[in-house]
């Protein structure tokens, strides 16, 4: 095992030091931040100031208040002499509208939506109360009949409530899974051709077995890889916190985060593994991406179902697939992280996992031994395997 470890040590040292795996590592960092920033940027403007003209919109200050409350905004109130003061206001940008005398209601352009609601839901209430006067009812003894208390909601599932934010966080880890998964694997499958298009592969092997040499090169790869996805993880659960997003984060996003890691693990074993056998197939560059079809087609095909799986977690499709290797490095923990998963569905797929990644490694393995020192042209499959 010491030569394992040696060859892991290697490509740690010389592909953890490239330009583009620090590129890579920024950019990745930079993308999960700015998603978690986006939706501060896109939510709008909070604070609002409205101006208002006549004694007609004298109680709208009072009406909205709660309102605004409830929804976490601000609210200012200025009194202004007439409408020529508010036109004036509000195309200076000091404004964001203008209620005159309880009956018109001024933008430069459109209301805020939020804000529209606000003041269309005072202005109902202040009417509904003047009506209610000239009816000779007293309106605060209507409202108090009126306020019924709403029907009492409880969930059967405990993660109904925050289901958004489970679907956003599911999608997320099958974009990052993906990315990571394709880039890894490739790595390895043009370390491969690299070593074996240069002939470095013909002086290795006479000092390490081939199973060592490929096993070195897959486990630095993918310490390389996993630590592409920890920065991932940390940057998003730091901008979280810094944005305040952290706070809707669901329960259990610790457990989401270590189950990606590990699910990661296999399918990243499983693909390494095809993409080492079918690189050491060809000697040039430029057959890489031919000679990788059927690998990167698989690897497609479970990203498909993954993302599928975000909008029906508990459909037929998503269950059974998430237990069939290696559909369920992708489809499982997005099952995970949407809804339930019983204990037992998750055992099933890490147990079928495993062994498909035993499976593959020994096949791949084998063809790697066979297929690497065959410079030149295409080595066929068939040939191989006979």
């Amino acid at each position: 095992m010491s030569n394992v470890w040696l060859v892991a040590r290697r490509e740690i040292a010389v592909r953890g030091r490239t330009k583009g795996f620090l590129i890579g590592l920024l950019v990745s960092a930079l993308l999960v931040v700015a998603l978690a920033f986006i939706p501060k940027l896109l939510g709008g403007n909070d604070s609002y100031t409205v101006g208002v003209v006549g004694a007609g919109s004298a109680g709208f200050e009072t009406a909205v208040k709660p309102l605004a409350e409830a929804e976490q905004a601000e609210v200012a109130f200025r009194k202004l002499p007439d409408e020529a003061a508010a036109r004036a206001a509000l195309a200076d940008g000091d404004l964001d509208a203008a209620v005159l005398d309880g009956t018109k209601l001024l933008a430069d352009g459109e209301v805020s939506q939020q804000l529209g609601l606000f003041l269309q839901s005072a202005h109902r209430a202040l009417q509904t109360e003047e009506r209610l006067r000239a009816a000779g009812l007293d309106p605060g003894k209507v409202t108090e009949a009126m306020r019924v208390p709403p029907l009492t909601e409880v969930s059967v599932s405990t993660v109904a409530g925050d289901a958004g934010v489970r679907a956003g966080i599911a999608t997320l880890i099958v974009l990052v899974l993906f990315f990571l998964l394709i880039s890894s694997v490739t790595s390895v499958a043009m370390g491969v051709v690299e070593e074996k298009g240069s002939r470095i592969v013909e002086l290795l092997l006479t000092s390490i077995r081939p199973w060592q040499l490929l096993g070195g090169k897959i486990i630095g790869l993918g310490a390389l890889g996993l630590v592409n996805l920890l920065v991932v993880i940390v940057a998003g659960l730091g901008a979280s916190l810094v944005t305040g997003l952290a706070t809707d984060l669901p329960p259990g996003i610790t457990g989401i985060a270590i189950s990606a890691v590990i699910w990661f693990l296999l399918g990243y074993a499983f693909f390494s593994a095809m993409a080492a056998a079918f690189g050491a197939l060809v000697s040039r560059q430029e057959d890489v991406s031919s000679v990788l079809t059927p690998m990167t087609t698989l690897l497609m095909a479970t990203y498909l179902v993954a993302f599928y799986a975000v909008t029906d977690p508990s459909g037929s499709v998503a269950r059974t697939l998430s237990l069939i290797p290696p559909f369920s490095s992708m489809v499982m923990p997005v099952r995970m992280a949407v809804g339930e998963v019983q204990l037992w569905e998750i055992a099933l797929a890490g147990g079928l996992m495993i062994v498909a990644v035993v499976l593959v490694l020994l096949a791949g393995a084998r063809i790697y031994q066979r297929a690497v020192l065959r410079t030149g042209a295409r080595v066929r499959l068939s040939d191989v395997m006979r």
